[in-house]
């Protein structure tokens, strides 16, 4: 393909708005431009990337035997009013009416509509297992849409879904798809873990994600630096490193901190440190008041409580705080209190400080279990240097971008909406349902991100927009067409897609536009080395430059390519 005729508009600088790199570089490199917040066009190399990607995605997964269709965009509420995420799902559903003042929405996933279909169509347990998926858009309304492609209101999916007879059934669905994860990931050259997840809105008991390791990620994991162990930072576990009580002694004894009500504020006063604080936290689970206690070096991972419950939570409001417990926040204690009391582990062992549940004191010498009783369960925020529930090696937390995610959904959705089949028994049985997610742009903004210099990106060689960038520096030349021409027709032959900068420009201009657009390979073809009898093939990511002799430039370049 002659770049004169394709639309790469290439950037000089770095527009003001982008900050992750992949957005940078994409905005640079003349790939996507900017409609509106979260809305991106996808120009012709981009869409040249996505697609490539998109066909390793359906390799992958017609190999597990899943079947692609494509599903509408908008959707009849009612569907989503049966599984009751209508009303779940805040104002990032895109809600609508049409002219007969149907409510409507803008698809942000398609749980519910392959289960409708899958309730019309799957009558008996021979018909399972089943499996369909598509690449479809999604419509989310994020409220803060940042760092380019990563994080959009109109965004590209491949969703896929699994319908099994049973949890054992679902059980080898889950570990095919995860598999072909696996494979499109390493096929797209990311570096990736699959780590333990929060199900979220999608619901289920058991879910994973697949986290690309990069600076730009909005997401954390914790990793184990000793064994397998990878989870989200939201459902992440961890323990604590052993304390020494020496300096604290059993027996309560209240203590005047006048006006001092944080932990630091406390810890420094008295000076003893913050992991010998109980932080007493009031929240709210509907209507139930919850008083939730952690170490005061720690944080609570709310996601963590909410699950606990099963209900959502939310911080007690300060006029609650006072009507439930009788003080200010800043001297709240795990004493005397008759309401439901969730502690973490961490706790369990130890003396405390904490507060004595009247202004401007906090009490020394509590030792849990003895002064007060509690449901004990893990629900501190996993910090790097915690150790592993698993080993005992030393936790790591990273910044990644989420790739992929699988979900075991059960029976969430086939319950509420009807999916049902005659089961070998003669029973009517709910279809159990697994849900698998790709995001095509995230995986090319993460390869972006984890593969780029000073000069541009340098893409994985199975998703570039093209195999080789053929560059003549004198297109003026007779010589130099001629030679442009024989690589063009025997590298075309081979196989191979290829961009030829046609441009009348200076070397200069072709040199930096080439390490921008950041294909594999750059086939060099200057008048001096002509009359040397060579051209030059330069690796894009190590920068290698190889001499090519034109006796049988072909043969050596696609061996080269190899």
């Amino acid at each position: 393909m002659q770049q004169s005729k394709l639309l790469i508009p290439t950037l000089r600088e770095a527009p003001s708005e982008a900050e992750a790199i992949s957005h940078i570089l994409m905005l640079r490199a003349g790939y996507v431009r900017q409609l509106a917040s979260g809305l991106y066009i996808y120009l012709p190399l981009a869409w040249r990337v996505m697609n490539r990607i998109n066909a390793i995605i359906r390799e992958e997964m017609d190999a597990i035997g899943a079947q692609e269709l494509s599903m509408p965009v908008l959707h009849p509420a009612e569907v989503w009013q049966q599984t009751g995420r209508w009303y779940d799902i805040g104002e990032e559903m895109f809600r609508l009416k049409d002219r007969t003042d149907r409510d409507m929405c803008l698809a942000m996933t398609h749980e519910e509509i392959m289960t409708w279909l899958a309730s019309k169509e799957i009558r008996s347990y021979r018909d399972m297992p089943q499996s369909w998926y598509q690449i479809q858009t999604k419509m989310r309304d994020e409220a803060r849409p940042k760092s380019g492609v990563l994080r959009t209101r109109e965004f590209l999916m491949k969703d896929s879904y699994s319908f099994d007879v049973d949890e054992s059934a679902l059980d080898v669905s889950y570990e095919l798809h995860a598999q072909a994860y696996h494979r499109i990931f390493k096929r797209c050259g990311l570096s990736y873990y699959q780590v333990e997840s929060d199900s979220g809105m999608m619901g289920g008991n058991v879910s994973h994600e697949f986290m690309a390791p990069s600076e730009a990620g909005e997401d954390e994991i914790v990793r184990c630096s000793n064994c397998s162990y990878r989870a989200n930072v939201e459902v992440a576990v961890s323990e604590s490193r052993e304390l020494s009580f020496s300096a604290l002694q059993e027996g309560l004894q209240e203590v005047h901190t006048p006006a001092k009500k944080t932990v630091k504020e406390v810890s420094d006063y008295l000076g003893i440190q913050p992991h010998y604080f109980i932080k007493s936290l009031l929240y709210m689970a509907g209507e139930e008041p919850i008083l939730v206690l952690i170490r005061g070096d720690q944080e609570l991972q709310e996601k963590k409580l909410a699950k606990i419950l099963k209900r959502a939570v939310r911080p007690a409001h300060k006029e609650e705080i006072v009507s439930i417990l009788g003080v200010e926040a800043g001297f709240i204690g795990p004493l005397g209190h008759d309401i439901k009391v969730i502690a973490d582990n961490a706790l369990s062992k130890g003396i405390y400080i904490s507060g004595a549940n009247r202004v401007d004191y906090h009490v020394k010498g509590i030792v849990p279990k003895k002064d007060f009783n509690a449901l004990w369960h893990d629900i501190h925020v996993a910090k790097a240097g915690d150790l592993c529930s698993h080993c005992k090696g030393e936790l790591l937390r990273e910044r990644v971008i989420e790739i992929g995610n699988i979900f075991k959904l059960g029976t969430k959705y086939s319950i509420p909406l009807g999916a049902t089949y005659l089961a070998q028994d003669g029973r009517e049985k709910p279809i159990v349902m697994g849900s698998y997610g790709i995001g095509p742009a995230r995986i090319a903004a993460a390869a972006i991100e984890q593969n780029h210099d000073k000069d541009g990106i340098v893409w994985p060689s199975s998703i570039a927009p093209f195999d080789v960038h053929i560059v003549p520096l004198n297109v003026k030349d007779s010589k130099t067409c001629e030679i442009t021409d024989l690589l063009y027709k025997g590298l075309y032959s081979s196989g191979k897609m290829l961009l030829i900068d046609d441009r009348d420009e200076r070397p200069g201009v072709k040199f930096k536009d080439a390490d921008l657009i950041g294909i594999p390979w750059q086939v060099v073809i200057g008048e001096k080395a002509i009359k040397q009898g060579f051209i030059e093939l330069k690796n894009r990511a190590s920068k290698e430059i190889k001499r090519i002799s034109l006796q049988n430039p072909i043969e050596d370049i696609v061996q080269s390519l190899q």
